[in-house]
């Protein structure tokens, strides 16, 4: 009796040894990194995850959303002020060859995005802001391709498998300045919302020549610009860094349905449940990134900067033009006269 129980014994330890061999190991989550600047981090949601940083990372991002929908574990490496050497110097090493899905969207800051709307926002009988444009533009052409392309290299170089989507900027403008403490005229809304467009033209073609999928977000942000019934993008906030970048919707609604379908495969919709999902992975995100905390501190915030009519040089320019500045109204009669001769001026160029 005492044989057969061994016998039955060890046939049942055979067994189960057969059973636990046979279960399938879990699988590891798949690896996400997002790189670029502040309009990937989050900047404009108005929460943050607390890193030691001044990355301005938010769970309300579009790389958080699509994660938390999907199951991927992600890097939350994006970085507000980021421009292309901060990318490759503090980000790409988070990139390895098991890195399953990378995203990107860079290029603004090395353009000077943020000079040019805080030289743009003033009255234009203090500022040149088509000179400043077109500055940016000269850049956006000769410079950035380049540039891109190298980037683009080194990220393939590093992950060579993964599934590359690189995100564009959405136009900024619908025509109408209803801020208080700006001045941007008509053609100079017009010209910055194009300028959006031809960063967008030679982002792609760069990341179609990598053979990187890219995501435009023009189409989504139409009808939803600052001065909209329902913004996407905040116009001047307090404080201030938030100005000018998508808000919690620009995120859910604006990035997330043109983004994850490529990063997917399907569209990612955010509901109420997924953002409660996102905002509960804060902590691990926060920890994560701590560990990058050194490098992160080499990246400097591109801020945009309210106008001043205080200082000398705007009282200078104010008594040039025979502006009042105790008048809003002199002010505002001087920047429509100044901007539309440098629209004339611009237009015959």
């Amino acid at each position: 009796m005492a044989h057969r129980r061994a016998l039955a014994a060890a046939a049942l330890s055979a067994v189960t040894a057969l059973v636990v061999s046979a279960a399938p190991a879990t699988a590891a989550a798949p690896s996400y990194v997002a790189l670029g600047d502040s309009y990937s981090s989050g900047t404009g949601t108005r929460s943050y995850i607390v890193d030691g940083t001044s990355c301005l990372r938010s769970v309300y991002a579009y790389p958080s959303l699509i994660a938390s929908a999907r199951g991927y574990a992600l890097n939350f490496r994006a970085c507000s002020g980021a421009k292309i050497p901060d990318v490759t110097n503090t980000q790409l090493s988070a990139l390895g060859a098991g890195t399953n899905y990378v995203t990107i969207s860079i290029g603004g800051n090395d353009a000077g995005f943020v000079d040019v709307l805080t030289t743009c926002a003033q009255p234009a009988w203090l500022s040149n802001c088509n000179g400043a444009i077109d500055k940016a533009e000269s850049y956006i052409r000769n410079t950035l391709p380049t540039a891109l392309s190298s980037l683009y290299a080194q990220i393939k170089a590093r992950s060579p498998q993964a599934k590359v989507t690189v995100v564009g900027y959405p136009r900024i403008f619908n025509g109408e300045d209803c801020n208080l403490l700006t001045w941007f005229s008509g053609s100079e809304m017009t010209r910055l919302n194009a300028t959006a467009d031809l960063i967008n033209s030679v982002t792609s073609g760069r990341a179609s020549a990598a053979g990187f999928s890219f995501a435009n977000p023009t189409s989504r942000f139409v009808g939803h610009a600052v001065c909209d019934d329902v913004e996407y993008i905040n116009g001047l906030s307090n404080p201030v860094v938030e100005s000018y970048h998508p808000n919690r919707s620009g995120h859910s609604s604006g990035y997330t349905p043109v983004v994850s379908p490529l990063v997917t495969g399907a569209t990612v919709t955010a509901s109420p449940a997924l953002m409660t999902k996102a905002a509960g992975s804060s902590k691990r995100l926060a920890e994560q990134q701590r560990q990058y905390a050194t490098l992160d501190a080499s990246i400097a915030p591109e801020l945009f900067v309210v106008p001043d009519l205080t200082t000398p040089e705007a009282k200078a320019a104010a008594a040039k033009a025979g502006v009042d500045l105790s008048s809003r109204a002199s002010i505002d009669a001087a920047d429509r006269r100044y901007a539309a001769i440098q629209a004339r001026e611009h237009a015959v160029r």
